[in-house]
């Protein structure tokens, strides 16, 4: 049997009532560093060591935070360092609105800010006020993390 752990750190078997598993950002961000350095290294013949971890930083960081915002926000996984009142947000708040959020979603995912959805939705006709409140209660702006390297790359 599979077990979840969770938001309130009760240990729950898994299931369709009970999707939730609970992880942390940083210590997921270590597995992923080290996936990249071991991958950088064998392409340069060498251990390329924290200099890899830097690059990952500055290419990937902002991104993998993100990605992980938004399953926090869809109510997928349960990341520690992020707001307990924001898990599941996007069900509770914007259930009638799906194909609009996802679109949203998928420009935020791949980096892109406000202003960029902001003009998507200017550009494709598509109406201003559902975006701005979807833009409003995201908060992209307010949901950054540093990273331990941040700002040293």
């Amino acid at each position: 049997m599979n077990v979840c752990v969770s938001p309130t750190s009760v240990a729950t078997p898994c299931g369709a009532d009970n999707p939730a598993y609970v992880k942390s950002i940083y210590q997921e961000c270590v597995e992923e560093e080290n996936k990249f350095k071991w991958i950088e290294s064998e392409r340069a013949g060498y251990d390329l060591g924290e200099g890899a971890i830097r690059r990952w930083v500055k290419d990937h960081w902002t991104g993998y935070l993100r990605a992980r915002w938004v399953e926090h926000l869809q109510g997928k996984c349960f990341w520690i360092e992020l707001d307990r009142g924001d898990y599941g947000l996007l069900q509770r708040e914007f259930k009638d609105q799906q194909p609009l959020l996802d679109a949203i979603l998928d420009r935020l995912k791949s980096g892109k800010e406000n202003l960029d959805v902001i003009d998507w939705a200017f550009l494709t006709q598509t109406p201003l006020e559902p975006v701005l409140q979807i833009l409003a209660a995201l908060d992209v702006n307010s949901r950054r993390l540093a990273h331990r390297f941040e700002g040293m790359c």
